[in-house]
Formats: structure tokens, C-alpha cells, sequence
């Protein structure tokens, strides 16, 4: 199917002319990690900070496992743009061309409709931010992460860089070295967060990087519900995604963090998510992977406090050319410490899922109690699925239970739908929606919804 035909069926694969008011020339350097940080008025701290992650990212080796990695050609990125000269927090001053692209995704209505707080990101810089008034009543910050850089500097150095290391991995350092954007949300002790914040991420030029960097700390007692939604025009160039989450749950708090990603099939996707949970702390991932030409993602929790517990309910969708390489990351650090994960994915056309899990039970972690269910569905011969699994139980005292399933679509389930008039195709949506319904119940209807739909197009073959 050619790129033309792509843009014709893919809602989101359209493109803006892309105009800017300040980028770096392509490819990656100590000048232009310099230069981003000048233009932002950063202070030395941060600086030095990058300088340092540019420097580890420049000679750390690539990640010899998971997805095909050789189609990213580090030079061939332009790592920062700026596509307006201000951010706005009225919709009506945005550039015509920015907010016809958020209007057609659809970020105004949802706003209206159904969200607390609204930040979009276009590029490298969230160009629009919305809050309302009752959460600055509540003493709550939800802003871009350059905001918070420069309102609550203390805030960010306290966090920053502290669950995620720059010398994490190459991608990590990657972020640490050239990040713009993202969101920084800080709740404050026993508020309660009652609808969800929302984050949109758009990339609109071509051969782009986008490194958005997230920092959300929940106090005490507290609870927030994010949303991150993700989408990217189709070129035939190559693009990067290579953001860095870090999330800490205080005592008693929960957090939920859900991700719709319909990254187009050019952009490799390759993102670091983290956790910390303390004492009876709740920390929940939703993650939904389609769409990108390859995909590499194992949000994690570290269990740090007694009767934490952690969440992973993941989804992915592989098709033609596609290898979603995604998983979990589960550390019991305390006694009585929960996780659970449940794993989705289905594949077709040749295209390739990857379970990629890791739960650790450290010694001092008694009466933990871990849960691991990865199923996989195969809609033709030539799909593949892999799991691989780790377990290092360092304490005796622990219930383990991990299950996995490989199946192909049952055709006497196709066939019996056929027979009530139903065509092969939508049979085949209706059977992989039962099959991803233990994840999608988790997610607000309106997302529920939209995932549905996005699967339905996977399924007609519209995508890719």
C-alpha cells in the first residue's frame, strides 16, 4: 500500500506545512545541546546536566536485543523545533495551522467534554495549556515541564534524573541530553484529582525527534488519573520518539497513567517509563501500543514502601513491518508488596509482538505476591509472537503465578458470526475487541471508544 493511500485512511496521518520560529540544524552535538538549553534560559544546573547525558549517549552502544534499530540515523534528526513564539492558554491565539491540527484531533471537545486539565505538545514545545480554575484551587500544578523548570526549579531538581538516571541506557541519555516539553504535574497532600489531566503529543515535520520528558509527583494521600495521547503524520522518512517518564507515588497515593499511542509507521518509538511506590502506594499503567515502525517500551515499578502495589495492563498491535517490543518492569523492594500484569498483543501480516518482562522479588520483599498473564493472538500464518519472561526471586517467602498463551483467531467463532450475516472482517474486530476487553474496561469510555475504533482500521488493513 503506498504513503498516499496511508494519509487517505489514517485520521491522523495528515500533515500542516510545517513552519518554525527558532530549530537546530540536524544532528547532535555539544553545541546544540547547548543551544537548546540557552534557548530555553535554562540554569547552569540543567545545562550541565545535559552536557553530561550528551556525552554517556555518545559513546553507549546501541541495545543489541528487542526491535530492528538500524533504520535511526542519529545525524539525519532535527532535534529541536519551535513552531510558535509563545504558548497560549486561550485556543483562539494558537497559529491557524496548529490549531487546525489539534482541532482535527479532536482537543477541544475533549476538553469540554470530559478533561480536568489539557496540555498539547507540538514538536518540541507544548503550544497550548488549559487548567481549571478548581484545580489551582486545590494547589494542584499541571504544566509543561519547561514551566515547571522555570516556576518550581527546586521541585524539578530535587526529582529530576533520580529514578532515571541519564546512564539508565543510550535512549535515557538521549532524552536527559535534548528534552523539550512534556508535562510536570505535582499533586498536593490528600487532594484527590476526580477527572482525568491530558496530554497530547504531536510530531508534524518530517525526520523529527521528540523528547518530551514527564515528572509527576503524587503526595501523600493523594490520587491523579494522566492521559497521554500520541499521533504523527505518515512520511517516508524516519522518525524518533525517545521520551523519559519518572513518577512518584508518596504514601497512601495512586496513580494511574494511561497511554493511547497511534504513532504513524515511521516513527521508532522508543520510550523510559518509571515508577516509585511507597508505603501502600498504588501505581497503574494502561498502555496501548499502535501504530510506529517499532516500538520499545517496559513501564516499571519499583515497590519501595510496604503493601505497595504495581500495575501493568498493556496492549499490542503489530502489523505489516511492524515489531512491538513491549513489556514490564516489576521491583518488590518491600514485604507484602503486590504486583499484577497483564499482557495483550496481537499481531498480523508478518508483523512481530514481544512480550519483554522483568519481576524481581529482592530478599527483604516478604509475602510479596506476584501476577504475570501474557496472551497473544496470531491472525495469520505468517504473524509472530515472543515472550520472555524473567524471574529472579531472591525471597522464598513470595507467591509467583505467571501464565502465557499463544492462539490463533478461532474460525468456528468466525464462522458463527459470518452465519448471523456478520462479515469476515468486522467478525475478526469483534473477536480481537473481546480479547483486549480486560484492558480496555480500565480505560474512560471516551478512549475505550477511540482505541476500539483505531483496532477496527488495524483490522481492515487501512494502516499499514
Amino acid at each position: 500500500m503506498n504513503d498516499s493511500s496511508l494519509n487517505f485512511e489514517y485520521k491522523y496521518g495528515f500533515s500542516m506545512p510545517s513552519h518554525s520560529v527558532l530549530s537546530t540544524p540536524k544532528g547532535i552535538s555539544e553545541d546544540v545541546v547547548t543551544f537548546i538549553s540557552n534557548a530555553k534560559s535554562e540554569p547552569e544546573w540543567m545545562l550541565a546536566q545535559r552536557l553530561k547525558a550528551y556525552r554517556f549517549f555518545s559513546h553507549a552502544k546501541m541495545p543489541s536485543w528487542g526491535a530492528d534499530l538500524g533504520g535511526i540515523h542519529f545525524d539525519d534528526i532535527t532535534y529541536f523545533i519551535r513552531s510558535t513564539d509563545k504558548q497560549v492558554s486561550s485556543w483562539e491565539d494558537l497559529p491557524s495551522e496548529i490549531k487546525e491540527t489539534y482541532d482535527r484531533i479532536g482537543v477541544p471537545q475533549a476538553e469540554k467534554n470530559f478533561l480536568a486539565g489539557v496540555s498539547a505538545q507540538y514538536e518540541s514545545e507544548v503550544v497550548y495549556e488549559s487548567i481549571q480554575k478548581e484545580l489551582n484551587k486545590l494547589g494542584v500544578i499541571f504544566c509543561d515541564m519547561d514551566t515547571g523548570l522555570k516556576k518550581y526549579p527546586e521541585i524539578v531538581k530535587e526529582y529530576f534524573g533520580t529514578l532515571i538516571p541519564y546512564a539508565d541506557n543510550k535512549f535515557a541519555a538521549l532524552n536527559t541530553s535534548v528534552w523539550s516539553g512534556g508535562s510536570f504535574v505535582y499533586i498536593p497532600k490528600g487532594v484527590h484529582v476526580t477527572l482525568p489531566l491530558q496530554a497530547y503529543f504531536r510530531m508534524n515535520a518530517s525526520a523529527f525527534g521528540q523528547f518530551e520528558r514527564t515528572l509527576i509527583i503524587a503526595d501523600e494521600g493523594s490520587s491523579v488519573h494522566y492521559i497521554e495521547g500520541c499521533t504523527a503524520p505518515i512520511y517516508v522518512e524516519s522518525s524518533l520518539h525517545s521520551a523519559v517518564v519518572e513518577i512518584f507515588v508518596k504514601e497512601n497515593a495512586r496513580v494511574r497513567y494511561t497511554t493511547v499511542q497511534n504513532w504513524s509507521k515511521n516513527v521508532y518509538n522508543l520510550v523510559t517509563k518509571r515508577a516509585r511506590a511507597e508505603k501502600n502506594a498504588v501505581m497503574e499503567w494502561v498502555d496501548c501500543n499502535l501504530g510506529s515502525k517499532a516500538t520499545m517500551k517496559y513501564p516499571a515499578v519499583h515497590l519501595a514502601g510496604e503493601g505497595a502495589r504495581g500495575e501493568v495492563l498493556s496492549i499490542a498491535f503489530a502489523g505489516q513491518d511492524q515489531h512491538q517490543d513491549a513489556g514490564a518492569k516489576m521491583v518488590h523492594m518491600a514485604p507484602n508488596t503486590t504486583s499484577r500484569i497483564i499482557s495483550k498483543s496481537i499481531s498480523k501480516l508478518g508483523g512481530r509482538t514481544s512480550y519483554r518482562g522483568l519481576v524481581q522479588v529482592l530478599p527483604k520483599a516478604t509475602n510479596s505476591s506476584v501476577f504475570v498473564s501474557c496472551d497473544a493472538l496470531l491472525l495469520d500464518a505468517s504473524a509472530r509472537s515472543d515472550t520472555y519472561p524473567t524471574m529472579r526471586i531472591e525471597q522464598q517467602n513470595t507467591m509467583v503465578q505467571h501464565e502465557a498463551t499463544v492462539e490463533k483467531i478461532g474460525e468456528e467463532k468466525l464462522f458463527y458470526l459470518q452465519s448471523r450475516g456478520i462479515s469476515k472482517p468486522d467478525a475478526e474486530g469483534v473477536l480481537v475487541n473481546g480479547f483486549i476487553e480486560p484492558v480496555t474496561r480500565e480505560i474512560p469510555l471516551e478512549y475505550s471508544v477511540e482505541l476500539h475504533r483505531l483496532m477496527q482500521i488495524e483490522m481492515a488493513g487501512s494502516v499499514g
